[in-house]
């Protein structure tokens, strides 16, 4: 494809602005709010009727997905006017219209390992939010060491039979379909007898159990299979071969890169910011005399600036890979992600005192209440998806060449 012309782009970028300043409605202007995000199907609905008007606006142009094929539901965006949506949307502060796992871990994958008639089965449906997707990964004795899982799927002539469990399924009472690790050979070592498969969550033999946390919340299942019959189309990529698809899956998740190309700004450290900026909240907790405290002024500073080298290190992979997915070194990005936030929601801790630990009750404000349910739930942040030791030891072997 021949250059654009700067005058192009201009005119990419006009329109753009145009558009969403006539179309974006103002409450997906502010500050997402708990229960307004759309993740994709039926089965949870969000709270904002604006949400499903910005969705259906942004999905009839392809922007939900603005890198995508337009076959499959995208924008057809390349990198330099994708680049462009993006900051147009966040001048505007535009949330998200769609996120969700399908927009941003399997969608990426079928992309590269789906077949033609997968693609077109499934990645519309994604990309208009029709269908919701969770994630068949982790079981009781197999997290960490993914590669010991023991679901297995028997070859029964043109399907699969599929029993066995998987736990910490995120989202699975509000999906429709899942995305599944399976063993297919049990005689061969462990990496090469996984295959990856996709199921609807409606099938018989699935039943789906909560888990409660200590929070009050149940983002997670425990999910359990029993002679669910899976037709062999719905194998991804080969049999025997699905551990090069669950690695690629992953490395599209730690990076975040699908997630900005859903125009998704509402990650981790979005969700845990305060109402105003960190320093302007210790003097609204403790006075202005309190930043006159070296340490945490330096604290304050250290904070911010590790969160902007974050988001300038991923546009910069998107500028490099034309929005794709780097390789190993995206466990970077799922590593130091989750050191920010909980150093700034530490930060936040040290801030409001005990008005920070509040878990109900008039004294304490909804923010003080959020955070302090969020500085408990992100705890966890450095062991889901990867703990940060496995990240560690990704990132010395593959990034950086060291020996085992």
């Amino acid at each position: 494809m021949p250059a654009r012309s700067l005058s192009e782009n201009s005119e990419f970028r006009a329109d753009t602005r145009a558009w969403l300043d006539a179309n974006c409605p103002p409450s997906m202007r502010t500050k997402m709010q708990a229960g307004e995000e759309i993740n994709g199907g039926s089965k949870r609905k969000s709270t904002n009727p604006e949400a499903y008007l910005w969705l259906e606006r942004m999905a009839e142009k392809g922007w939900t997905v603005p890198t995508w094929p337009v076959a499959y539901g995208g924008g057809s965006l390349d990198t330099p006017l994708f680049l462009i949506l993006l900051e147009e949307l966040q001048r505007i502060n535009a949330r998200p219209p769609l996120g969700g796992m399908g927009v941003t871990m399997i969608g990426p994958t079928l992309l590269e390992y789906g077949s033609e008639e997968q693609k077109l089965r499934h990645l519309p449906k994604i990309a208009s939010g029709e269908i919701a997707w969770c994630q068949g990964y982790s079981e009781p004795g197999a997290g960490s060491d993914l590669a010991s899982l023991q679901t297995k799927a028997e070859e029964q002539g043109d399907h699969y039979l599929v029993n066995g469990s998987k736990i910490w399924t995120s989202g699975a009472h509000h999906a429709d379909w899942i995305f599944c690790l399976v063993r297919t050979n049990p005689t061969v070592p462990k990496y090469e007898g996984i295959s990856f498969i996709l199921f609807s969550m409606d099938s018989p033999g699935v039943t789906i159990k909560p888990i409660e946390l200590i929070n009050g919340s149940s983002p997670f299942c425990q999910t359990f299979f029993d002679d669910v019959k899976v037709p062999k189309i719905d194998l991804v990529h080969k049999e025997n071969q699905g551990w090069t698809v669950a690695k690629r899956l992953l490395q599209h998740e730690r990076s975040g890169l699908a997630a900005l190309a859903s125009a998704d700004t509402a990650g981790p450290m979005e969700r845990i910011k305060p109402h105003v900026p960190l320093a302007q909240l210790a003097m609204q907790y403790n006075g202005e005399e309190v930043l006159s405290d070296p340490i945490l002024r330096r604290d304050i500073i250290d904070n911010e600036m590790r969160k902007r080298a974050f988001f300038l290190t991923q546009q910069r992979a998107v500028e490099e890979a034309s929005a794709q997915t780097p390789g190993a070194a995206t466990s970077i990005f799922n590593y130091v992600e989750a050191e920010y936030v909980k150093s700034q929601l530490e930060l936040q801790l040290r801030i409001r005192g005990t008005q920070a630990v509040g878990w109900e009750g008039g004294q304490f404000t909804e923010e003080e209440i959020r955070m302090g349910r969020l500085w408990l739930e992100a705890k966890a942040i450095s062991i889901a998806g990867g703990s940060n030791e496995v990240q560690l030891n990704i990132i010395s072997k593959r990034v950086l060449g060291l020996p085992d």
